[in-house]
This record gives C-alpha cells, sequence and structure tokens, in this order.
C-alpha cells in the first residue's frame, strides 16, 4: 500500500463512520423521547401502513363505544317511561274492574272522568318518550358501533318501527274505550239527542217539569210508569248530575238506571224489560222528544199491531229453557186489542225469562229478556197479526248498553293493551342488551387492536437504550479513530528529515 499525504483513506473511513455512529445515536435518542419505533415513513414503511390501519379501526371503534353508550342511554329512557306506562294502564284496569261490578256504588262519571284523564296522560307520556305513532324513537332504530367487514355487520338495529311499537292510547287499542255507566240513548227519532247534560254551566228544567213515561212488566202486566223530574217546577232547575239524581231515586224501584252517556246524553239501562218516551220541556229540556228501547237485552219489536178479528196466530218462542208457543185469538183479552195481546204475550210466556211490553213507537209489542231467544210465526190469523210470518231477527244486547258494559269492554281492551305494552318493552330491552354487548365487543376489539399496532409502532425502550449506550461508545471511538487518522500523514515528514 502507498504512501499518501493527498489522499487520507483512513481518515474518510472514519468520518463515513462517525457519520453512521451518529445517525444510529441520533434515531435511538428519537425513539427514546418519542416513544415510538416509527417516526417518520422511511423508519418502516410498510408497518406505519399496517399500524395506521389498525389506528383508524380504533377510532371507529371509540366513536361505535360512544355511540352503543348514547343508544343504551335512549333505551333506557324509553324503557323507564314504559314502565310508567304500566303502572297506569295498571290504574286503569283498576278503575274499570270497579265500573265493571254490578254492586258498585260510587259515580260511574266521576270514575270515568279519572279513567278518561289516564288516558291522555298514556299518550302524553309516549310522546314524552318518542314511541308514539310517527314519534322520534318509532323507528327502525340502527347505532353505529364499527367493527365489521362491512357497514351492515357495523350496525346494531332496534326495531320500534310502525303502530305495533306505538304506546299511545289509540296505538294500544284503548283511546275510545269508557267505564261510564252504559244504558239505551234516548233520540228523535233519526236525529241524535243533542242535550249535553255533563256541561256544568247548564241548568235544566228552571221552573218547569220533564216527564218520562216507561212502559215495563211490574208483574201484573204492562203498565206505563210516568217519572217527573222537577216535580214541583222549581225556579232553580237542576244541574245534571242533579237530573240523574232525581231519576234515579224514583227509577231504583224498577230496576232502572239512570245515567250521562259519554256524550253529555241521557240513558237509561238495567235489567228490566222496558221502553221509554218523553217531551221536551219549554225550558231547559234535559233531553229532546224521543224514545228508547232497553238495548242491554236481547230484544224484537213486533211491528204494527193490528187486531186478530178471524182466525188465530201462533207464535214460536225459544230460548234455553225451552220452546213456548204463544197463540192470539179473537177473543175478549188475547187479540182483540194491543194491551190484551201484551197481556197474552206475558200469560204465555211467564216463567220463561221473556217479557212483553208497549213497544217505544207505542204501536207494538216489544219482547225482552236477559237471555238469547228466537221467534217465529208458525201460523197466522185470516185477518190481523202480531208478528209478521217467518223467522224474526232478534237483536242482540249491545256492548255499551248496560252499566257494566262498557266497563267490561274496557277491561279487555286494556287487557290486550298490556300484552302489545309488554311486546313494546321486550324489543326495547332486547335492544338494550344487544347493544351492551355491541359495545363489550367493541371494547374488545380496542385492545386487541392496540396491542397489534403498538407492536408495530412503539418503541422497544430497552433495545432503544442498549442502541444508545452502543451509539454513544462507537460515537466515541469513531472520534478518536479519526484523530489517529488525521495524525497518520505526519509521518511522512519522517522520511524528509535528511532533505
Amino acid at each position: 500500500m502507498s504512501i499518501s499525504i493527498q489522499t487520507n483513506i483512513a481518515s474518510l473511513n472514519a468520518q463515513y463512520y462517525i457519520g453512521q455512529n451518529q445517525l444510529f445515536q441520533n434515531t435511538a435518542i428519537e425513539q427514546l423521547s418519542s416513544g415510538y419505533k416509527i417516526n417518520s415513513s422511511a423508519d418502516d414503511p410498510a408497518g406505519l401502513a399496517v399500524a395506521n390501519e389498525y389506528a383508524g379501526s380504533i377510532t371507529e371503534l371509540t366513536a361505535g363505544v360512544q355511540n352503543a353508550t348514547d343508544g343504551i342511554s335512549t333505551l333506557q329512557i324509553a324503557d323507564g317511561g314504559l314502565n310508567n306506562i304500566s303502572q297506569i294502564l295498571g290504574r286503569l284496569q283498576t278503575l274499570a274492574a270497579e265500573s265493571a261490578s254490578q254492586t258498585f256504588q260510587g259515580s260511574r262519571a266521576t270514575v270515568n272522568s279519572e279513567y278518561q284523564g289516564l288516558l291522555a296522560e298514556v299518550t302524553r307520556q309516549a310522546s314524552n318518550i318518542g314511541l308514539n305513532v310517527g314519534g322520534a324513537n318509532n323507528t327502525n332504530l340502527t347505532v353505529y358501533t364499527g367493527g365489521g367487514d362491512n357497514q351492515a355487520d357495523s350496525q346494531i338495529s332496534v326495531d320500534l318501527s310502525g303502530a305495533n311499537n306505538a304506546v299511545d292510547a289509540t296505538s294500544l287499542g284503548i283511546a275510545n274505550t269508557s267505564v261510564a255507566g252504559g244504558g239505551a240513548q234516548l233520540a228523535n227519532g233519526a236525529v241524535a239527542n243533542n242535550v249535553d247534560l255533563s256541561n256544568t254551566a247548564v241548568t235544566f228544567l228552571a221552573g218547569t217539569t220533564q216527564s218520562f213515561t216507561f212502559n215495563l212488566d211490574t208483574g201484573t202486566g204492562d203498565q206505563a210508569v210516568t217519572i217527573a223530574v222537577n216535580p214541583t217546577s222549581a225556579a232553580a232547575g237542576l244541574s245534571g248530575a242533579g237530573v240523574i239524581s232525581s231519576l234515579n231515586t224514583s227509577l231504583a224501584a224498577y230496576g232502572i238506571t239512570a245515567s250521562i252517556g259519554s256524550n253529555g246524553a241521557l240513558q237509561f239501562g238495567g235489567s228490566t224489560a222496558f221502553t221509554v218516551n218523553t217531551t221536551a220541556a219549554g225550558t231547559g229540556p234535559i233531553t229532546t222528544t224521543s224514545s228508547a228501547t232497553n238495548t242491554s237485552n236481547y230484544n224484537i219489536d213486533s211491528g204494527a199491531f193490528t187486531a186478530i178479528t178471524a182466525g188465530s196466530e201462533t207464535d214460536l218462542f225459544q230460548n234455553a229453557s225451552g220452546t213456548t208457543a204463544v197463540t192470539f185469538t179473537t177473543a175478549v183479552g188475547s187479540g182483540d186489542t194491543l194491551p190484551d195481546a201484551i197481556a197474552t204475550a206475558n200469560t204465555q210466556l211467564a216463567g220463561t225469562g221473556i217479557t212483553a211490553v208497549l213497544d217505544a213507537a207505542g204501536t207494538g209489542i216489544s219482547f225482552q229478556s236477559t237471555g238469547a231467544f228466537s221467534v217465529s210465526q208458525t201460523t197466522a190469523a185470516g185477518t190481523g197479526s202480531v208478528f209478521p210470518a217467518g223467522v224474526l231477527t232478534v237483536n242482540k244486547p249491545t256492548a255499551g248498553s248496560t252499566q257494566t258494559g262498557n266497563a267490561l269492554a274496557a277491561l279487555t281492551a286494556l287487557t290486550q293493551a298490556i300484552d302489545n305494552l309488554g311486546l313494546v318493552q321486550g324489543q326495547v330491552g332486547a335492544g338494550e342488551n344487544k347493544l351492551q354487548y355491541a359495545s363489550n365487543l367493541a371494547q374488545s376489539q380496542i385492545t386487541n387492536v392496540s396491542a397489534a399496532e403498538s407492536g408495530i409502532r412503539d418503541a422497544d425502550v430497552a433495545a432503544a437504550a442498549a442502541n444508545l449506550t452502543k451509539a454513544q461508545v462507537l460515537q466515541q471511538t469513531s472520534l478518536a479513530a479519526l484523530s489517529q487518522a488525521n495524525s497518520a500523514p505526519q509521518a511522512v515528514l519522517a522520511l524528509l528529515k535528511n532533505f
């Protein structure tokens, strides 16, 4: 190897390694200072790309956990409201059960007032928790939790859409229920009675009287019983509640009850067979000129009666107690007059539970019974008739025409409403559980993905510290070597001493 003073190869090598050792030392210091093994793309391009994917997944999953927590909170709010509505339904059942008892001695109007207020409260609370029809939560709620291979697998659905998942009174099927006492409402021909007795601002029959004529069987045949309201024509008149009290005081002996319907109109009910007529008073009437048949019984009107003047008519009545043939003849006291025909019918139907009274129109016979029955004409008279020929249709009792009918119907509706509410509660509860499980999975994924990212990105502090020590030693030895290399050309001077 030649000796040169122009090019110091050893010095150049030492300088190169000083630069490399300086870079090595800087890298170790950077890793220890930042805590990361990858501080720039040049450190590990492929590893950085994978680590960035992991970091994105962690960000998405963290947001997903928050979304799930928010979703659980929303469902818990709804769940609390559903529990409260459940308690209200329990109170509604209590009120309906009270009114459904025939031995109930209180005011059904007062009970119904509370009942209707609670129905409104059910709807209000359903709206507050967004589970009325079209409410904020009456939809398919989707919560993005992340962590899936696709968006569909990254979402949790809680389907609370449609009327079946709404819990307002209408959706539960109880909006139109009532626990008010029922009865046959008085009507003016084809026009409904429009006098509102529930209006507490109005006084009725001031200075006048209104009478009601009831056709009923008192045990000695059909009788017309007249009930006068405000019989003394007191100038002060009566409130709607006073009208009902006055009527019930007089009607109690006959098993008939007066009440105010849900529309405010006067109605009568009971198991007694009756029809009723009235003519409206001139001042403050409590009903229009009208009539009614007790529709809480099975009933049929014979139609207009025509005196039997030739032959005889036989009508066949059938019920649970058997078959009874009723015959009307031309004989006096049989079918010659309408009162005689009613008396004949009651005599022959005695013990069957079927009763004949004058119909509401006053032109025929109303046959009534608390049990089902059928009637048909088997033999027609030569002249005149009680019933038209053939098999006749008997009207079934109207549900709301009895004192307990409305309440019994309400109980049926409330039972179904409670079942429906339970289904919604089940949906909400299942949704809470699904979101909690999804949150647990997302948190587990965050932990494991963070560990994977750490393995790529985070610095090994022990290794980095060892590398720093190594780099510092190498740096010092490199500098010492450079010093020696720089002094090596001075040896050439020894060759020139003799010149």
